[in-house]
């Protein structure tokens, strides 16, 4: 039983790491179609920026109802229709030809998508398989999926745009995500409704929101949020302007992504050893550093190589480590449900973060408004993480059937 039982555990982990890789990994392409679809549809950097938004904001929203799904109906089929959404999404944005089909396909459909096959979703799976030893560790591996997909996919997706042209990249990006689906199957499973006390989910839910150190994390992880979608979406374009090559852009994105490979895994790893919240703060206080180089030196390419190394190390490490305190916290019976919601917190400041940037580059035409903003709500942010209370709380039981 216990070679069977870490049998299953390890392929959960595996399959797990690769959808997330796959979801995670075609996200962060999105910066690269920026320039091309602009020049094809007549579209500012301002329009793309929306829908990109869009996209971010519908991702967090949906990660509730997917969690919800997830905790009630199974895993599985979360994660299942999370692809085929994701799929016809990147397929809508093939054929959009105006800026609302651009906003319900590249914004609405692919931001569904994300929601089902993403973090918030997938990780509590990873958690449930694995002894609680290992937990974190595990989310830290399934994590740096998420920036191998960002390393592997990112020059893919380059070389598809520069071969087939961006139309022909979605389409085989499309198929790239939708080879999550079958993988589903094997995700299948929802939590054990005897695993802990007896709490419906309203109830969860509430003792949650009243818990302080639920905001803390909702808003730490709101500037996670901004800094990598800003970074994945607009750093390609900012390489551009300051003379360096697509390219050279692309190389970055996919730089933050390995060295970020070695960032979440680490991060999970001693998030099994240490204060969580500590590691959390220091991870935005670094990105408050590594920003500032950026911004201190003249752009070469080894700047912005350095910069995205430096980015790399501390970029999803947020994510086992706001997971991790989730669990760690409030039990893992609705940890899907708790962690879409924290998540929204992140997807509000993605929408920010993407949005301002398009906003700043159209009026100022430059982005050095929203790069200094990055820098303080780093420093912020680091702030928040000291206060959060680590230590369990007890779920309450429904007081009435009807209660549950």
């Amino acid at each position: 039983m216990s070679t069977q039982t870490d049998s299953i555990s390890t392929r959960t982990l595996i399959l797990g790491t690769l959808v997330v890789l796959l979801a995670m990994g075609v996200r962060a392409t999105f910066g690269l179609f920026m320039q091309p679809m602009g020049l094809a549809h007549g579209w500012g950097r301002d329009v793309f920026s929306m829908a990109f938004a869009l996209q971010n904001l519908v991702w967090g929203v949906a990660c509730i109802f997917m969690g919800i799904l997830a905790d009630r109906y199974g895993s599985g089929r979360t994660i299942a229709l999370g692809a085929v959404l994701y799929m016809l999404g990147m397929i809508g944005t093939r054929f959009a030809t105006d800026e609302t089909t651009l906003y319900l396909t590249a914004g609405v459909l692919v931001g569904l998508g994300q929601a089902g096959t993403t973090f918030p979703v997938i990780l509590p799976v990873v958690a449930r398989a694995v002894p609680a030893a290992y937990r974190s560790t595990a989310m830290g591996i399934a994590s740096a999926g998420g920036s191998l997909g960002q390393f592997a996919v990112v020059p893919t997706g380059q070389a598809l745009i520069t071969g087939m042209d961006w139309s022909g990249a979605l389409w085989v990006l499309s198929l790239f995500v939708a080879c999550a689906a079958p993988l589903a199957y094997f995700l299948r499973g929802r939590p054990q409704a005897h695993s802990g006390p007896q709490q419906s989910l309203a109830s969860a839910v509430r003792q949650a929101v009243r818990h302080p150190s639920f905001h803390f994390l909702f808003w730490s992880y709101f500037v996670c949020g901004f800094h990598t979608a800003f970074i994945t979406l607009h750093l390609p374009a900012y390489v551009t302007d300051g003379g360096l090559t697509a390219g050279q852009g692309a190389t970055a994105v996919a730089l933050i992504g390995l060295f970020n490979v070695l960032g979440s895994f680490y991060a999970g790893k001693l998030g099994g050893k240490y204060s969580k919240k500590r590691l959390l703060a220091v991870v935005y206080f670094m990105r408050a550093f590594g920003i500032l180089l950026l911004l201190a030196m003249p752009l070469s390419a080894w700047v912005l190589y350095a910069f995205a190394a430096w980015m790399g190390l501390f970029w999803l490490g947020t994510v086992p480590l706001t997971q991790g305190l989730i669990g760690q916290i409030y039990g893992l019976r609705y940890a899907a449900t708790l962690s879409g919601i924290v998540f929204l917190g992140h997807q509000l400041g993605s929408f920010i973060g993407v949005w301002l940037g398009g906003y700043a580059y159209a009026k100022t035409g430059n982005y050095d408004m929203v790069w200094w903003l990055g820098v303080i709500l780093a420093v912020v942010a680091a702030a928040l993480c000291l206060p959060v209370r680590e230590q369990p709380v007890t779920p309450v039981a429904p007081t009435s059937p009807a209660s549950a």
